[in-house]
């Protein structure tokens, strides 16, 4: 691979994304119907390198700082919530790539249409035999799987004598294991309430054998090999922060519209929504309220980015930081997203308006384990107790 391959671009990421709004735009309700990303878009957030916004530079990522990649998956989301959703995936999947061989990772992205889907951890076990793993099992929210180059496997492995392999934690090791999409089996099970454009389907796989050069575990920080503050953040904290942006990015055009639709709108009875003091006064709130938790998690990442170390992970406060802010983030969007929707009136409820949709991929996002309540708990009982049970490993 030559330098100027591995080299990143030098034009402002939140840009590009911006660039490719009225594309993505028109996109929008063929997006909803086929579910997947239609040609020529893909090419164009291919072009645009949206993809690669969390790889490293070393394997031709543009390796951007998170508030960055925060601020241009938001504006991708503005414009369609799936498209956001499926990007930010990529972008989390990317990380895997410290955490492999060079020469795997350089391998899996010298296509530059490369991008990686995978499911959640599950039950599901891997089987060390000589040079590599076996595993049999089925996983579901892959989402992006069907502009996946490349797919992964997350399970505990089991040794050749029985036992679980284990991590410095002493607890079981759950790996990563890659391999070309094609050896998937897809299943057809995405049919939600919104997000509908991720496909976020299940997969097969059946005793495929997936050679070690093509795994590495993502649970421990301190075993990337590139350095850099960016990498010391967690898979999960940066993943937190991608749903926080696409939950802004939805929220900014749930407002929007909203403006659009109050100059001209009055209510039965009523003066026109844009002249109500109560109108007025409730927008303002939200666009305050949407303002303040951006702020809050740009803060937050740029305090985290500015203190981390080059090769140690981030520490517990940080970590614990990071979460508080990207839930707090979460949370004000989707009330924003709420009192919009119900703003809105009659003109919200009707197939194909700016909002129906938005709040269909609003309430979806909601209900993602990123979005749960139970994080402010969690948050809460580490600020008053320390982490003795490893709560943000």
């Amino acid at each position: 691979m030559n330098d100027a391959s591995i080299s990143p671009v030098s034009s402002d990421p939140v840009s590009r994304a911006r660039a490719l709004g009225p594309a993505i735009a028109a996109a929008g309700d063929r997006i909803e119907q086929t579910q997947t990303i239609p040609e020529p878009l893909w090419s164009q957030v291919v072009e645009a390198r949206m993809p690669r916004l969390l790889l490293p530079r070393s394997v031709g990522g543009d390796q951007v700082e998170p508030w960055v990649y925060m601020r241009a998956i938001e504006e991708i989301s503005r414009h369609d919530g799936s498209l956001g959703w499926n990007l930010f995936v990529a972008n989390s999947a990317a990380l895997i790539a410290p955490f492999i061989p060079l020469a795997s990772a350089r391998a899996i992205y010298a296509n530059p249409r490369a991008a990686i889907a995978w499911g959640p951890p599950n039950e599901h076990k891997a089987i060390a035999v000589p040079g590599g793993y076996r595993i049999t099992g089925e996983w579901h929210f892959a989402s992006g799987c069907r502009q996946a180059t490349w797919m992964g496997a997350h399970a505990q492995v089991v040794e050749p004598d029985g036992s679980l392999r284990l991590n410095r934690f002493g607890r079981p090791t759950v790996r990563t294991l890659l391999y070309p999409a094609e050896h998937a089996t897809h299943i057809e099970d995405w049919n939600t309430l919104g997000m509908r454009g991720t496909a976020s389907e299940g997969y097969t796989l059946d005793n495929l054998f997936v050679p070690e050069e093509f795994t590495g575990t993502r649970e421990d920080p301190t075993l990337r090999r590139d350095t850099g503050p960016l990498y010391a953040f967690t898979m999960q904290g940066l993943y937190a922060v991608g749903v926080s942006a696409v939950a802004f990015g939805i929220a900014r055009a749930m407002l929007d519209a909203l403006m659009s639709l109050a100059a001209d709108k009055a209510p039965r009875g009523l003066m026109r929504m844009a002249d109500s003091p109560v109108v007025q006064s409730e927008f303002a709130k939200r666009e305050a309220n949407l303002g303040a938790a951006r702020a809050y998690l740009t803060e937050t990442l740029r305090d985290i980015y500015d203190d981390a170390d080059d090769v140690d992970a981030i520490g517990t406060e940080d970590r614990v930081r990071l979460r508080l802010a990207c839930a707090h983030g979460t949370h004000a969007a989707i009330e924003i997203a709420d009192h919009v929707y119900k703003a809105a009136g009659t003109s919200a409820i009707f197939k194909g308006s700016p909002f129906e949709r938005r709040f269909r991929d609003m309430h979806t996002l909601s209900q993602q384990i990123q979005s749960r309540d139970a994080h402010f708990e969690a948050v809460g009982r580490v600020m008053f107790n320390g982490d003795p049970e490893g709560l943000f490993l």
